[in-house]
């Protein structure tokens, strides 16, 4: 049963490499497209923190709904196929709003898709981990996330623009839908991998909620890259062409780190998960204040953080869902979490035109407010199993 649950954890994550590999290479070079377009760093965190309201927003919807009608396959599917097929579409917008609606639309596809494959993989938990089957996905996710920006970074290196960098992306589009299809007819009821199901109880549900709030907390305080690269574009600390380097970078930390993060938090529980989020607190004063070389490890932190997020939440959630209600908790949890994201990236966003002690200073304050949540979480959910 391992190597069958491994096999179908393969090619989800297979699916993600080349999806990632998509949007992650686009997301890049957002902030410094919508510069090259004319907009402002206010619109810039707008456009990202409304694409995050939209996509997060819809989770819940869409979680809802593949719990209630048990397409699962079906919203994957849709909401894989707008979430990559709108990048290689970049490559024809000539103004901001078409533009900044192409960048919400892939945000968009990926809230649709998200909770549904999230409860699909997790199913293949109770024989390898929960920490570990996010962990995996999670590090050929940022493989992907890797690969993508270098190949945007060699594009425009070599001067072949913004429309040929977003058009190469349509390959690795594609070859994620045929290995999503691949997935679904080899594994259509990927319940069946489940053996151990995981009961869930009253107290279990309450720490659900804290770490809703505590999640919204770091949301909020957490700088979308757009922000950051139309700091590093408009400051001139880094060439435009270093930039999709620096987010690579920092997807590569995403892949290292995912892997070990999901082992540690199957051996050592919520612990794990609060002190990996207190350590990537730090990339917004390095990020926006630093040198140049401070920056480039606030990147790295900010990888880290981000690969952190997607491989630790959702361990930790599925495990206080009911098997088929795992969707609409992780859609519950997303929607919460996005909402502050948004709230949080037009914040910093109307901040940074007026100072960037000010951006710093909120991101750390609501990211540090958010962990003594995630410790109570942890210990309510500790007492409830003992």
């Amino acid at each position: 049963m391992k190597a069958r649950a491994f096999r179908f954890v393969f090619l989800m994550s297979l699916v993600s490499l080349f999806a990632d590999m998509t949007y992650e290479g686009a997301r890049s070079v957002t902030g410094p497209f919508l510069a090259f377009l004319g907009a402002s760093g206010a619109v810039v965190g707008f456009v990202a923190g409304f694409g995050e309201l939209l996509g997060f927003g819809l989770r819940y919807i869409s979680g809802v709904a593949a719990d209630r009608t048990g397409k699962y396959w079906g919203t994957a599917l849709t909401g894989y196929a707008i979430n990559v097929l709108a990048v290689p579409l970049m490559a024809f917008a000539r103004t901001v709003p078409g533009a900044a609606a192409l960048v919400v639309g892939e945000r968009v596809g990926r809230g649709i898709r998200k909770p549904a494959s999230s409860a699909l993989i997790s199913y293949a938990g109770s024989e390898l981990g929960h920490g570990w089957v996010f962990g995996f996905r999670e590090a050929m996710d940022q493989t992907g996330a890797t690969i993508g920006p270098i190949i945007i970074a060699v594009i425009l290196f070599y001067h072949g623009g913004f429309s040929r960098a977003f058009g190469v992306l349509f390959v690795p589009a594609v070859l994620a839908l045929i290995a999503l299809v691949i997935a679904w007819r080899k594994f259509p009821v990927p319940q069946h991998l489940e053996t151990k199901p995981l009961k869930v109880g009253g107290q279990q549900q309450r720490s659900f909620w804290l770490y809703a709030i505590g999640g919204a907390c770091l949301g909020a305080g957490f700088a979308d890259f757009a922000l950051i690269s139309y700091h590093f574009s408009k400051t001139h600390v880094f060439a435009l062409g270093i930039i999709p380097i620096l987010y690579a970078a920092a997807m590569l930390m995403g892949a290292v780190g995912s892997p070990l993060l999901g082992k540690a938090y199957d051996r050592y529980g919520n612990p794990v998960l609060v002190i990996a989020f207190a350590a990537s607190a730090v990339f917004a004063p390095l990020s926006f204040l630093g040198t140049p070389w401070m920056a480039v490890a606030g990147v790295l932190l900010w990888g880290f953080g981000m690969a952190a997020q997607d491989t630790l939440f959702p361990a930790a959630i599925v495990q206080l869902a009911l098997p088929d209600r795992r969707a609409t908790a992780l859609g519950t949890f997303d929607a919460i979490y996005g909402i502050a994201w948004f709230a949080g990236s037009t914040v910093m966003g109307l901040l940074y035109d007026r100072s960037f002690t000010a951006l710093v200073i909120f991101s750390l304050i609501l990211q540090a407010g958010g962990l003594p949540l995630l410790l109570l979480a942890g210990r309510k959910r500790r007492n409830a199993t003992s």
